[in-house]
């Protein structure tokens, strides 16, 4: 690093310019120092934009790459500056100052892009360069466009304005929106009207209807506009379907079978007959029961490669698949729990064990534990009298399969479906479903394999998995795939220490905090020896208003002082024993977003004092999780959850507090027994010991047991954190990937 440096300081000090001259040798005149000036400015903020002015121009940890940007906006300005003084074919004032004025936009550009994060700074020597090759064609009178049309985009966006007086200004200027449009398809629509009338725009119409059909459509409807006249003059079949569609009611509903229209394989006549005048005028479950039969035909597509048009996305295919299935049989279901199993199950009487098979596995986040049960049941019997399960998956062309195996482990349903199917057929699917989880691009799939082998009792099941993943990991480490070896890896790890028989250190064995026990001492992050911090989130629906008062009221005179003076959130102290704070916002109106305001303000409040949360509980349901995890500022140490809303949830909490330790229900959460957790936990921490989980939750499992059967079967479904597999295995794989 110290001989870089000297290297590069050397460069600097005895610079000589482009044509060679050295640099003690160009006089500036007095008249244009000022030029010269602003540049060596601009080189200056950059210098110490890391804090430091040391000459280096630090944009990343790694110090090659630190000092080929430092070359490219030190020396390599300083050289062209020289070269604007030495050309001759700049012979006036006025022409010199314009270039140096160009020069100083380049560097000033670099800066604002890297501290925008609109430009990724290792681009500076590519920049500087192409700015070089412009400058030299724009004084010998020549078109620009070959080196725009070279660069990248984010360098040719930079460079072709700062030569807006180029003669192929213009030109240039189609280039670079051109490259903008393949590299962010989805805005083509909203930025292309300057652009209407080019050659292109029809090329662009089409990429943007294939991209998102349903953004299509809004510009469809406004025929006048730029956009809207040259979507509904294309020629394009895809384009002119879409402007055909924005002029009937209850467009979007046409979308998810955009790709069949197209292909004349359904008739917009036909679908209208379903459809109506829209979301109030449709028939409902006809309208369910096409989706579903267009999901498995496209996921035959898709299986050999061929994805059809507005499968993904919103108002596609899956959104609307999920959504219907929500609004009509879900929610319902759900909101009738209390109601006699026939009344409540009605609105899915009409349903095909397909119909009720995507119904689940497009909502797992949502459903109750008994509309999933009572939906499972139905599906089954709709199978015939003696159901074969393997024919389900077959008519669904195993769609979503991995979804649906861990959903039925996680509610005691998987033996049921495996064994109404033949030993080979159960044995073939549970082989796919832990086999090649290297392939998905996310963890998704591994960390469902995961949770369900923690929800399994059955031990020759749970044998057999193992020996999957085993021959799984052999199979990696054959082709020598880094990524299977450490997924597979860390999943057998992970289920062999789940077995008590197996005397294995989980933390020692895949490199990660203890996940039995946590040490009072530990959650007492914030800088006070003595202070454990505490943020609770409720929010204003007719749940965290109801739960409120009980929570606050929970709280012991003789242990706690509860000071409600605030108006957004209560203070709670505790009395005796190690100082524990908790912070919990009022669950204010919530179609006002005042409960949202209010976890603002309270979160200004605790940065303010220097309070940070050890300790995180959200008291909500899973779809307001992510505004929980929005508001997280990274120091939980241990998380307690109603539903974690799926993998996309879990992920991301990881992500923030890569070391907490979450409790979880593998259903929805219930908000006595989060009460009751939240208390038990808070007499171990005003006590001064260590948090051990398995204790915790014996003592627990020994007090619900004596409860009601929904209270019993609910608490049942919740997960401590040393049996929560997904979380770990996700812990264990970002430790891993980091050591690789």
């Amino acid at each position: 690093m110290t001989k870089n440096i000297f290297l590069i300081l050397l460069l600097l000090i005895c610079r000589v310019t482009s044509f060679g001259i050295p640099i003690d040798t160009i006089k500036v005149p007095f008249q244009r120092q000022i030029f010269h000036d602003k540049i060596n400015g601009e080189q200056k903020l950059l210098d110490k934009a890391d804090g430091k002015t040391d000459g280096i121009i630090k944009v990343s940890y790694d110090n090659d790459i630190n000092l080929a940007v430092t070359d490219a906006i030190i020396r390599g300005i300083n050289e062209l500056e020289d070269s604007v003084e030495v050309n001759k074919k700049l012979a006036g004032h006025r022409e010199k100052v314009m270039y140096l004025n160009y020069i100083e936009r380049v560097v000033r550009e670099f800066r604002n892009g890297w501290r925008q994060q609109l430009l990724d700074p290792l681009y500076a020597p590519i920049l500087i360069d192409n700015f070089k090759k412009i400058m030299t064609a724009d004084i010998d009178s020549m078109s620009m466009v070959p080196f725009i049309e070279a660069a990248p985009y984010e360098v040719g966006r930079i460079n072709m304005e700062i030569f807006s007086a180029n003669s192929g200004y213009k030109q240039s200027k189609n280039l670079v929106y051109l490259k903008f449009c393949t590299l962010y398809p989805d805005k083509v629509l909203s930025t292309l009207a300057p652009y209407a009338k080019e050659t292109f725009a029809d090329s662009l119409v089409i990429l943007a209807c294939k991209n998102d059909p349903s953004q299509a459509y809004k510009f469809a409807q406004d025929v006048a506009s730029p956009v809207g006249r040259v979507i509904h003059n294309s020629a394009d079949p895809l384009v002119k379907t879409i402007a055909t569609l924005s002029k009937l009611p209850g467009a979007l509903l046409y979308f998810p079978f955009l790709d069949d229209i197209v292909s004349g394989k359904k008739q917009i006549d036909s679908l209208h007959k379903i459809i109506g005048s829209g979301e109030k005028g449709y028939d409902s479950v006809a309208y369910y029961k096409l989706l579903v039969q267009t999901e498995i035909e496209y996921s035959k597509r898709m299986s050999r490669g061929d994805t059809a048009t507005a499968l993904f996305g919103a108002n596609g295919l899956r959104d609307l698949l999920k959504r219907k299935a929500l609004q009509h049989f879900i929610t319902p279901i759900n909101d009738l729990h209390e109601k006699p199993e026939a009344v409540r199950m009605k609105a899915i009487d009409s349903l095909s064990p397909a119909d009720i098979y995507y119904m689940i596995v497009t909502n797992e986040d949502v459903i109750y534990t008994s509309s999933y049960k009572h939906s499972f049941n139905r599906m089954l019997q709709r199978l015939g009298k003696t159901p074969a399960t393997d024919s389900l998956l077959l008519a669904v062309n195993f769609d979503y399969f991995k979804k649906f195996i861990k959903m039925a482990a996680n509610f005691n349903k998987l033996d049921t479906f495996l064994n109404l199917m033949p030993p080979s057929s159960s044995e073939t699917l549970m082989k796919a479903f832990v086999g090649r989880l290297e392939t998905n691009k996310t963890l998704e799939d591994a960390v469902d394999v995961a949770d369900s082998y923690s929800s399994i009792n059955n031990k020759k099941l749970l044998a057999n998995i193992l020996k999957y993943v085993d021959d799984n990991e052999l199979r990696c480490v054959k082709n020598n795939n880094k990524r299977g070896k450490i997924i597979y890896s860390l999943l057998k790890t992970i289920f062999l220490s789940a077995d008590s028989t197996n005397k294995i250190d989980l933390s020692a064995a895949i490199g990660i905090p203890p996940v039995y026990t946590i040490e009072n001492k530990a959650l007492m992050g914030d800088g006070d020896s003595n202070r454990i911090v505490q943020q609770v989130f409720f929010y204003g629906d007719e749940d965290g208003q109801k739960f409120f008062p009980q929570y606050v009221n929970s709280f012991s005179a003789k242990e706690w002082k509860v000071n409600s003076s605030f108006k957004e959130w209560v203070e709670i102290k505790s009395i005796k024993g190690p100082k524990v704070w908790i912070y919990v916002n009022r669950p204010l109106n919530n179609d006002r977003n005042l409960d949202d305001t209010a976890q603002i303000h309270l979160n200004q409040y605790l940065t303010k004092n220097n309070l940070k949360p050890s300790i995180v509980t959200h008291r909500g349901h899973s779809y307001w999780l992510p505004r929980t995890i929005e508001r997280m500022t990274g120091d939980a140490k241990i998380i307690v959850l109603g539903s974690c809303g799926g993998y996309k949830n879990l992920n991301q909490l990881i992500e923030i507090n890569p070391d907490a330790h979450i409790i979880s229900t593998k259903q929805i959460g219930t908000g006595n027994i989060n009460q009751i957790i939240t208390n038990k936990l808070n007499q171990v921490l005003l006590a001064g010991k260590t948090v051990v989980w398995k204790t915790m939750w014996d003592d627990l499992s020994l007090f619900f047991a004596k409860q009601p059967k929904d209270i019993k079967e609910a608490w049942e479904d919740y997960i401590p954190p040393y049996k929560n597999l997904g979380a770990i295995f996700i812990k264990a794989y970002n430790k891993k990937s980091e050591g690789e």
